[in-house]
């Protein structure tokens, strides 16, 4: 694992609970896989691509990137927490995957080397909504270069809006920078990315946007 910053107490109250799955490093829930998988399908990633993704936690979405790029390919995790990333190390190691390296950082502040084909941001609010990270990321990222982003939102179904005061109280639990949720969270990349997919998910209280990089970033 590479450390790019010198903070030890980034761990969000939520990402605790990781702990309770230490000795099932493969764990993930069911109903999320299949959003992982379109999210990355949206990334249009060829076998040898380079692929960030920036708020890795346990490396949920590492086995379907890795299918996308192969063993020629390189993945990059960014993760903020020590505590979270011991998970992601353990996964690593028990699938033996040689290719994927490990950073402990804010997204804002992570030093990379090379250009990357490829931008996942999954569950990481704090990644994609923060101007200063995708400034940070989008200099690192090839022309053409493909973003996809999944997260939670406001919703505005019938059903989904009993869901709307839970979705805000589970919010508190991360960190306090986190930007609570709304109605169209994935407005907030229009500066950096040409957004051509936004699809939500559980009654609207998620959604999952993708497009690519703008050519002045």
């Amino acid at each position: 694992m590479l450390k790019n910053n010198s903070n030890t107490n980034l761990t969000p109250a939520y990402g605790k609970l990781i702990r309770l799955i230490k000795g099932f490093p493969d764990f993930d829930f069911s109903f999320i896989k299949p959003v992982r998988k379109k999210a990355v399908e949206l990334l249009n990633l060829k076998s040898g691509n380079r692929v960030i993704d920036a708020g890795c936690g346990p490396g949920g979405s590492f086995p379907f990137l890795l299918e996308k790029t192969g063993i020629s390919g390189e993945i990059i995790g960014i993760e903020i927490s020590p505590h979270i990333i011991q998970n992601t190390e353990n996964r690593i190691k028990k699938n033996h995957w040689e290719n994927i390296k490990i950073i402990n950082s804010a997204a804002k502040d992570v030093k990379l080397t090379g250009k990357y084909d490829a931008l996942l941001m999954f569950a990481a609010p704090d990644v994609y909504a923060s101007a200063d990270s995708m400034n940070n990321l989008t200099h690192y990222l090839n022309d053409g270069a493909r973003i996809a982003f999944f997260g939670a939102k406001i919703s505005t179904h019938s059903f989904g809006r009993m869901l709307n005061p839970f979705l805000k109280l589970m919010f508190k639990l991360s960190f306090s920078t986190t930007p609570p949720p709304e109605n169209q969270p994935w407005s907030k990349t229009s500066k950096w990315v040409n957004i051509d997919f936004v699809k939500e998910y559980f009654l609207g209280t998620m959604f999952l946007a993708s497009g690519t990089i703008k050519q002045d970033q």
